[in-house]
């Protein structure tokens, strides 16, 4: 079953990556007491998600923290390095926290899983984005595969008013 507005975000690891290397981080952690944009795509440095959803996040961060939002997290079923290196090639910087849900844990959790397995892709994240409150969807929006709509830093934006 998908999440939806109103569920609490589950508990699960994901990781980041630091100076050190690769850090876990308990999604408790992202979302307590803070307003949170977290986006999800199918995959780092694949076309619509270099061109157009991780660029769109990282340009109007500053207009969605004056909208009261506290931080903007990228997540997708890739590796912490995969997801560093992605964030340094698209100047991500204290923008947009890079996520990484290496294991799809997330994206299992929350329903929000792609089985692009046929497609050399494996199991992945669906298009996604979701206002949350303190750990509670506030609203969340999901792209059909294909399709680009929705999800767009712009699309938040309106409506956080």
């Amino acid at each position: 079953m998908t999440i939806k507005t109103g569920d609490k975000i589950p508990s699960v690891t994901l990781h980041t990556m630091t100076k050190e290397g690769p850090k876990p981080i308990a999604s408790d952690d992202i979302f307590k007491g803070k307003k949170v944009v977290i986006f999800g795509l199918p995959g780092a440095f694949t076309p619509t998600c270099s061109a157009k959803h991780l660029p769109g996040f990282v340009k109007k961060a500053a207009a969605l923290k004056k909208k009261g939002v506290d931080e903007v997290v990228c997540v997708s079923v890739n590796d912490p390095f995969v997801m560093g290196a992605w964030g340094k090639e698209q100047k991500t910087g204290a923008k947009v926290a890079m996520i990484a849900d290496g294991d799809g844990n997330f994206a299992r959790a929350t329903g929000l899983e792609l089985d692009l397995t046929g497609r050399g892709l494996g199991k992945r994240s669906q298009r996604f984005a979701m206002i949350v409150d303190k750990g509670v969807v506030e609203s969340i929006d999901i792209d059909p595969p294909g399709t680009f709509e929705k999800t767009s830093a712009e699309s938040i934006l309106k409506k956080l008013g």
